[in-house]
């Protein structure tokens, strides 16, 4: 389907080059934007990441004296962008990058999945280890409800969250 300068490709036609890039992304890019909604209007933050094994999910530290932390509690719903690293290319909206929509969860200290993600999340990011133990700091669920998915030029893909699990099994 074409619309505009770009063709579109449907999930279900994701190329397996297309389908490395985008496991290749979640699994080594380590910072995302996070979009928030404070005062009805948009905010987006930096913040660190860990993906859920099978995709499912992707999991935030954040302190709660952060704005981006009282926006997700004020409304659960959020963006997550990941995208590939500038190298200098001549076109670099040809960067593949991956937006998700979802809804935050926080997550008590001690429920189940608790300590599977703190370990995760100390693995990924060792410094982060201290910051558990401060009490602002906490760890958020974000539960994919769709996604967007650009693997560069005239290559974009509609993602529902089956489909991104179906990825992290390859």
């Amino acid at each position: 389907m074409a619309c505009g300068w770009i063709t579109l490709q449907w999930a279900d036609k994701m190329d397996v080059q297309s389908e490395k890039l985008l496991v290749h992304i979640i699994t080594s890019v380590r910072i995302a934007a996070l979009g928030t909604i404070r005062d009805e209007a948009p905010r987006v933050s930096m913040v660190t990441f860990v993906p859920a094994q099978d995709f499912s999910a992707f999991y935030v530290h954040v302190s709660r004296l952060a704005q981006h932390t009282v926006d997700m509690q004020k409304n659960k719903l959020v963006g997550l962008l990941i995208a590939e690293a500038d190298d200098g290319r001549a076109d670099p909206q040809a960067l593949a990058r991956l937006s998700i929509r979802g809804s935050a969860e926080f997550m008590e200290n001690g429920e189940p999945g608790y300590a599977p993600v703190k370990a995760m999340y100390i693995e990924r990011f060792p410094a982060s280890e201290p910051l558990f133990q401060f009490t602002d700091f906490g760890l958020w669920r974000i539960k994919l409800k769709g996604a967007r998915f650009v693997a560069g030029f005239s290559k974009a893909f509609n993602l529902t969250p089956e489909t991104l699990q179906k990825a992290a099994q390859k």
